[in-house]
């Protein structure tokens, strides 16, 4: 089903950055390197406003991701991208791996972050993307009980939103079972559109690649997308630690050059792309944005 774009647009694109700073090292790596955070901070210093700039020359706004472990460290970066205009989406408390977590901690989780992001930015947030990529069989289910419209951390489409529905039996023999679709509408995300493990590069790591083979990569996937999925949204997940790199900057730019050379690309934020979006399946109503009776939150 497609998005609902703009008059003269074709496909929507989302840059969206994770903002990680040091909790990914503290949290998902867990880690106190101040070798490894040290790459956060650059991520911070450095990244962050190369990517404001960048989003300004091209005109672009789009959603960040960002723990509140960040909000708190990197408070300046964090005003930074709130005055230029973009989203601040959910991303965890401390990049916590989820699928660790029992269920009364990912519940603690979440009512921590919501309660730290009213604070630190006077708003909750209307979307999530888990930190890793990777949720609990629980975690769509608190999402839409928190008033969440959407999700951005699952990978069963590529370039098409879909309300998701997790796997509630496994049988080796006789076939998977499903329950029914998530309330929150899913914006696919996949590693081959997440600079992190393309570019990262770790001491005796041979995961590197090559700017132009992921560059290629990327500007394949825009094309397919952009000639045979009219009304499509494509998603990245890049970090300002990653390619915020010099050389990972000019690769980005090359791309945005392939990008913007086509004039029917939509940049929304995701909660623009979810008001872009109606449902017209038999029985589901159109999107009720706040279906937990929550008002809407995002930052003007």
């Amino acid at each position: 089903m497609p998005l609902q774009l703009p008059e003269g647009k074709r496909l929507a694109l989302s840059l969206g950055p994770d903002f990680d700073a040091h909790s990914v090292w503290m949290g998902t790596f867990r880690s106190t390197s101040q070798t490894l955070l040290s790459r956060g901070e650059f991520g911070a210093e450095v990244g962050v406003p190369r990517l404001l700039d960048t989003f300004e020359r091209y005109g672009i706004t789009t959603t960040w991701f960002v723990p509140t472990h960040t909000m708190q460290t990197f408070r300046p970066a964090v005003d930074a991208i709130v005055s230029a205009g973009h989203e601040i989406a959910a991303h965890g408390v401390f990049h916590e791996y989820v699928p660790k977590l029992d269920p009364d901690e990912e519940r603690r989780l979440i009512e921590l972050q919501l309660e730290q992001h009213e604070r630190l930015l006077g708003a909750r947030p209307r979307g999530y993307r888990s930190p890793a990529l990777d949720v609990t069989d629980i975690t769509l289910d608190l999402l839409a009980e928190y008033g969440f419209d959407w999700d951005s951390s699952l990978m069963g489409r590529d370039f098409t939103p879909y309300h998701p529905r997790m796997v509630t039996h496994m049988d080796l023999e006789r076939g998977n079972t499903f329950g029914p679709e998530s309330q929150a509408l899913e914006f696919p995300v996949h590693w081959s559109l997440d600079d992190f493990p393309e570019l990262e590069s770790f001491k005796g790591s041979p995961l590197m690649q090559s700017n132009q083979a992921v560059l290629e990569r990327w500007k394949d996937s825009f094309d397919f997308a952009h000639q045979r999925c009219s009304g499509g949204l494509m998603t990245f997940a890049l970090h300002p630690q990653t390619i915020g790199r010099a050389n990972n900057m000019i690769m980005l730019e090359r791309f945005l050059d392939h990008v913007v050379s086509h004039d029917d690309i939509w940049f929304p934020t995701l909660s623009q792309a979810y008001d872009a979006w109606t449902d017209t399946e038999p029985g589901r109503p159109n999107n009720d944005p706040h279906p937990t009776g929550l008002e809407s939150t995002r930052r003007p």
